[in-house]
């Protein structure tokens, strides 16, 4: 049997830019991608914080320490400059892959910078 778990994900990021006309995607600060284990042109699911749009994309590769989160084409109806998101992959393992298997966590500041990464989410508790 195979399950599908987070992969990866860029919590609480900015939206630097939304552009319509830009083709589809989402550009993401290259040292971003590398930092939370994302390829380029890998698919990744969106969740917007300020309005509950939740969609899928491809990531592309921004400028390196840029910052920029820009949101493409289609989707840039789903998110404005200023919304935080939440970005996200996804692998499909087999069971045993998915004992040992422990997902890349990256939490941004409101300037997209890293301020702690970490391999679990911590137990929600009442």
């Amino acid at each position: 049997m195979q399950i599908t778990l987070l992969k990866s994900k860029l919590h609480h990021a900015n939206v630097t830019h939304s552009e319509l006309e830009y083709e589809g995607s989402c550009a993401i600060d290259g040292a971003l991608l590398e930092a939370a284990n994302i390829s380029e042109y890998e698919q990744i699911q969106i969740y917007n914080l300020n309005n509950g749009e939740r969609f899928t994309t491809y990531a592309i590769r921004a400028e390196d320490q840029s910052g920029i989160i820009s949101v493409n084409g289609a989707a840039a109806h789903k998110a404005n400059p200023g919304d935080r998101i939440i970005i996200c992959t996804y692998a499909v393992l087999s069971q045993q892959e998915a004992a040992a298997f422990q997902p890349t966590l990256v939490y941004l500041d409101a300037g997209n910078r890293i301020k702690d990464s970490r391999n679990a989410i911590p137990v929600q508790v009442a």
